[in-house]
């Protein structure tokens, strides 16, 4: 599994309360998405920082939302997320080497990290991606 790299901007975002909602587990809207360009950890804070991948053969323009939800227990905050899979129908996908995070219910497309998958993928019509999140997206 990819590890999750959390951009600078993450905590600054939720101190200033662009974020609040999603951890809250309320009405915030956190979004995957692909793209083949390299992440900026310290200067990139927006989706359009990040080239997308183009729509179509089964990919969405805006990425999938990932279902969040957040739990609060002694002073810790865990959000959590369903597993994504992105299936290719009718042509290829990608390439593609990243998977941001952005919560899509902020005016900005704010971004929360990202997953590396380590080497560009391309997925051929019929073959399917499945960005896993694991017990938790991050903790707080």
């Amino acid at each position: 599994m990819a590890t999750f790299v959390k951009f600078h901007c993450l905590h600054t975002d939720i101190a200033a309360g662009t974020h609040a909602n999603a951890i809250n587990a309320s009405t915030d809207t956190l979004k995957a998405y692909l793209t083949n360009a390299t992440p900026d950890q310290a200067l990139d804070s927006v989706k359009a920082d990040l080239a997308e991948i183009s729509a179509g053969n089964g990919y969405t323009a805006g990425g999938v939302d990932i279902q969040n939800s957040a739990s609060k227990s002694n002073g810790t905050i865990t959000v959590t997320a369903t597993d994504v899979t992105i299936t290719a129908s009718g042509g290829t996908i990608g390439p593609f080497r990243y998977a941001p995070i952005y919560n899509d219910t902020s005016a900005s497309d704010s971004l929360w990290g990202y997953y590396d998958y380590g080497s560009s993928i391309t997925l051929n019509d019929g073959e399917s991606f499945t960005i896993d999140f694991g017990a938790s997206l991050a903790t707080f």
